[in-house]
């Protein structure tokens, strides 16, 4: 009988044990839109918590281990902006659809407070008073500005991405003797490694549709006119484009419905994804 209860009262320590176990920390790789938002709502994730998890990732993988090479710069007030998202979502809730979505954003864009190259050497230090149009709809829907990614200077080539601003090739994350297509390839690349959750690009020819490709992403060249430009720096006024890449289709819906320049039918544009295997 003592016997019996010496080990029922084990199994009881044990079940305990077990229950106050904490939760799995949030994994930020592939990790998407909703998953993110509702780590958040349980509990399990705070916004500076999951800034902080990204930059541990560029930090490891960008210039070291595999030197993805994919990140030009990343935001030093990022976590202070992340703090700030926490103070909001506990006074209210989620702030936005795109409520602390860290996003990498390609050097061509315009962005307050960051270098914005177009990935030359000649606009080194060029830190402009205002955000492209689109860079200022995802900050106004919640979105965090985490890093400027390389690129082909000045958007020109849609084959591979190296630039002057940035020494070496970026790789692309899959196989990395392969190129990353151009000229958005540093964006596609990061969203790739899960050094944000999604991205922004430019496209003229190919610069969205191919490091989506590439990449294996979902990215979208919309109808001309349906989206600003505004800020963006060109390679083409009567080509250029710009747009998302994610990692599936829902993000980059919500991204297109973020920055529409208007309320259009998001039927707009030209798709290319590449389907990912299940396992």
């Amino acid at each position: 009988m003592n016997r019996f209860l010496r080990t029922a009262g084990v199994l009881v320590v044990m079940t305990a044990g077990l229950g106050a176990q904490s939760p799995p920390a949030f994994e930020v790789h592939e990790a998407t839109i909703a998953g993110i938002h509702a780590a958040m709502k349980a509990g399990q994730l705070t916004c500076r918590g999951l800034v902080e998890q990204y930059l541990r990732r560029i930090d490891a993988y960008d210039k070291n281990g595999p030197a993805i090479n994919a990140i030009i710069l990343t935001n030093p007030q990022a976590l202070t902006q992340a703090e700030e998202m926490d103070r909001r979502f506990n006074a209210g809730g989620l702030t936005g659809p795109l409520h602390c979505i860290p996003m990498i954003v390609k050097d061509n864009f315009e962005t307050i407070g960051l270098q914005s190259a177009n990935g030359s050497l000649a606009l080194a230090g060029f830190v402009s008073n205002k955000d492209a149009f689109q860079v200022r709809r995802i900050k106004d829907a919640g979105g965090i500005v985490l890093a400027k990614s390389n690129m082909a200077e000045w958007a020109f080539t849609p084959y591979e991405t190296l630039s002057s601003i940035l020494p070496g090739y970026t790789k692309n994350p899959y196989a990395l003797d392969r190129v990353t297509a151009g000229s958005s390839g540093g964006t596609a690349a990061s969203v790739a490694a899960s050094f944000g959750a999604v991205g922004l690009g430019s496209d003229t020819g190919n610069s969205i549709r191919g490091p989506a490709s590439h990449q294996a992403l979902v990215g979208i060249r919309s109808t001309m006119g349906l989206t600003s430009r505004a800020g963006v720096m060109p390679l083409s006024l009567l080509a250029d484009i710009a747009g998302p890449m994610a990692l599936n289709f829902f993000p980059v819906y919500l991204l297109r419905a973020s920055t529409a320049a208007r309320a259009e039918s998001l039927t707009g544009g030209t798709f290319c994804f590449f389907m990912r295997s299940p396992t």
